[in-house]
């Protein structure tokens, strides 16, 4: 039986839910729940700013009209040319066995562009003035979701992703249409082999069920005449045209076709905006935006008529949605504060940002216990995405975030890296990327705040349940217990703990 979150009804209702926050009830606490929620970490500075902001402002500033690029990776333009060479090579090949050598290298090509794509936004998602935006990312990539496992190449995979930005401000209809263009989700869903003689149902599907509608929203009649309307989407592979979308008239299915109720040669593009016309539009996206923001249990349906009437209202722009959505009485409820797990992602990305680090640019520091924690980065277990919440927490995902909280919190040893990774360590400093853990000189810039001060931050900013006075009391006990000369490790020890505690996993 699913659970239905109903202890909030008596103080709220669909009507005011949507309302916004009231300015008296801008606070500290609030603007920490808002950075922890919105993004990753709720960094002092941060929450003062906002503070001394307002909401609004605050919101104009997390979720901009023109969210920055994230930069095409430097090594794609190396791997592209070697990909070529490798075409050819394998040709000239008379035989699969000959071919072999040439296909494991274009795996490894495959797989080390696609870590250093995963670097470079975990590195532009670290920042605090771009979290919020890099989250919002995060999101959209879960409901439009790809695999790398499928699409087998990073170029595809960066430029899904770069969809997904230069439109996640945009309207949902512009975003959706863009989606069933991209290289990526016609390879993913097999978009690219709908013809009209065969006309593929998996993108179809996906498209009502998992991106804009939700189940029970429309028939599998629905389902095969919108397959229809997608024959013909082909990517083109000629040189100088690599990756771009055209349409194939060959393939492509021109005859009349009935959804919801209308009838038209409609094409793909006609078949979103049906979508967008039927009611279960305007509140399935709020819906997911919920379940991943404010609470893993669902709300009542009626709870979200009336955001998605204001959202249809704009015109489905996700910009306004976010506005409304992080700025609403709702959002700041009681019963929304420390009740979600982190993602992986999230507990990794929040103590950089709470420990003041850098990523890490090397794979087995940082993928590899993404991966361990149960979020390998680009490969979401299937269509669905990740379902998270509670299945995050097992034994072994626990232990592997203890272990990344103890890792970054003691002095990286370099001399026992191979010459490779002391490189990427180096090319990272020489970039302005270079504190990879807490190190002797952080620790004691932290030890200077002293017992009560060390005390407040680690209770105040790292855990977001509340605190109280004996467990506060604890903690500042354990710190002024420090033998003398021992203090600095007595503190990275408290931090540690914290960082490792029940309160730390939620946000």
């Amino acid at each position: 039986m699913v659970h239905v979150v109903a202890s909030m009804f008596p103080t709220m209702t669909p009507d005011t839910a949507w309302l916004p926050l009231p300015a008296a009830a801008w606070t500290e606490d609030t603007a920490r729940h808002l950075l922890r929620r919105a993004g990753w970490a709720a960094r002092p500075e941060q929450v003062a700013e906002s503070v001394r902001i307002g909401l609004p402002a605050t919101l104009e500033r997390l979720f901009p009209v023109a969210p920055r690029p994230l930069v095409r990776p430097a090594i794609f333009s190396h791997v592209e040319k070697r990909m070529v060479e490798l075409r050819s090579l394998k040709r000239a090949c008379a035989t699969q066995l000959e071919r072999q050598p040439y296909e494991r290298e274009e795996r490894e090509l495959s797989r080390t562009a696609s870590a250093d794509l995963a670097f470079q936004w975990l590195q532009a998602a670290s920042q605090p003035d771009r979290s919020a935006y890099e989250k919002w990312h995060l999101f959209l990539s879960d409901v439009y979701v790809v695999g790398f496992e499928k699409v087998y190449s990073a170029e595809r995979l960066y430029r899904h992703l770069d969809l997904l930005r230069s439109h996640g401000a945009g309207s949902a209809p512009d975003l959706t249409k863009a989606v069933s263009r991209s290289a990526a989700m016609n390879i993913y869903l097999d978009l690219n082999r709908s013809s009209k003689k065969a006309p593929n149902e998996n993108f179809a599907r996906e498209l009502f069920e998992l991106f804009t509608l939700g189940e029970g929203n429309y028939t599998e009649d629905d389902i095969k005449q919108a397959a229809r309307a997608f024959t013909g989407y082909r990517i083109d592979n000629e040189k100088g045209k690599e990756l771009q979308f055209r349409l194939s008239e060959r393939d492509a299915d021109r005859g009349p076709k009935t959804l919801f109720g209308h009838t038209g040669p409609f094409s793909g593009d006609d078949v979103i905006d049906l979508v967008y016309a039927q009611p279960a539009a305007a509140t399935f996206l709020p819906r997911e935006m919920a379940r991943f923001y404010l609470t893993d249990q669902p709300l009542p349906h009626s709870f979200f008529a009336p955001l998605g009437q204001i959202w249809r209202e704009q015109g489905f722009s996700l910009r306004e949605l976010c506005l409304r959505f992080f700025g609403s009485s709702v959002f700041y409820h009681a019963d929304f504060r420390a009740n979600l797990i982190k993602s992986p992602l999230h507990y990794y990305l929040g103590l950089l940002q709470d420990l003041g680090l850098d990523v890490t640019p090397l794979p087995r520091t940082t993928l590899q216990p993404l991966r361990q924690m149960g979020q390998s980065l680009y490969n979401p277990p299937n269509v669905r995405g990740w379902v998270g919440g509670r299945l995050w927490i097992n034994s072994s995902t626990l232990a592997a975030r203890r272990q990344l909280a103890a890792t970054l919190c003691q002095p990286i040893e370099e001399e026992k890296l191979n010459a490779d990774d002391r490189l990427e360590l180096q090319v990272a400093r020489d970039a302005g990327h270079g504190r990879f853990n807490v190190d002797e000189e952080r620790i004691q810039a932290f030890t200077s705040l002293g017992p009560a001060g060390i005390t407040d931050r680690l209770c105040d900013y790292f855990l977001p349940v509340k605190i109280t006075a004996a467990y506060r009391r604890t903690v500042l006990d354990y710190l002024q217990s420090a033998p003398p000369g021992d203090f600095e490790a007595q503190t990275r020890r408290a931090a540690i703990t914290i960082l490792q505690s029940p309160g730390y996993q939620l946000c």
